[in-house]
């Protein structure tokens, strides 16, 4: 009788798994379109009102992004004006859209980590998430293993798309 054996198991390769790098907590988003007078222009005054009267206690704790949704000129004073308010409350303020805060906050957790636990390894990115991971951070998952890994494949160890391999270069 044949012995199955998992190959898988037994193999060199190192998985990672980008939701490790997610950054828990609620996303919302404040839409500048909102205080637009005639839905073209941001008036400082009317502005101003809304600072002061708006519930800026409800984002507490979250990752807030910042847009205008419309295609009108917002003065920087506003995002600035934004910003001042919401900075004691909400973990992360980030001007742009949700995807773009996704983009920001996946990018800040790989930074952080410690790329070089990987040198010469054989790595398999997760191709399978529990939460929705960018196509960014793929990107720059790939490109911080770079210069580190041996190979870089993705998938699942079973079934990977190779990515890159290091050759070696003559002396």
């Amino acid at each position: 009788m044949n012995e199955i054996i998992n190959r898988v198991a037994n193999s060199t390769l190192v998985s990672i798994d980008l939701d490790d790098f997610y950054t828990p907590g609620e996303r919302t988003l404040i839409d500048l379109k909102e205080n637009l007078f005639q839905g073209l222009i941001l008036r400082e005054k009317d502005f101003r009102g809304f600072i002061k009267t708006h519930d800026w206690k409800s984002y507490s704790n979250k990752h807030v992004a910042i847009t205008c949704s419309t295609d009108a000129i917002i003065p920087f004073w506003a995002y600035m004006l934004v910003t001042s308010v919401l900075q004691p409350f909400a973990k992360t303020i980030f001007v742009g859209n949700l995807l773009q805060l996704e983009n920001h906050l996946f990018h800040n957790a790989l930074q952080a980590h410690n790329w070089s636990q990987y040198q010469n390894a054989k790595v398999v990115i997760k191709g399978c998430s529990k939460v929705q991971v960018p196509p960014a951070a793929f990107a720059e998952a790939t490109s911080l293993l770079r210069p580190v890994a041996s190979s870089i494949m993705y998938g699942e160890p079973c079934s990977t798309v190779p990515i890159f391999k290091k050759t070696l270069q003559p002396e």
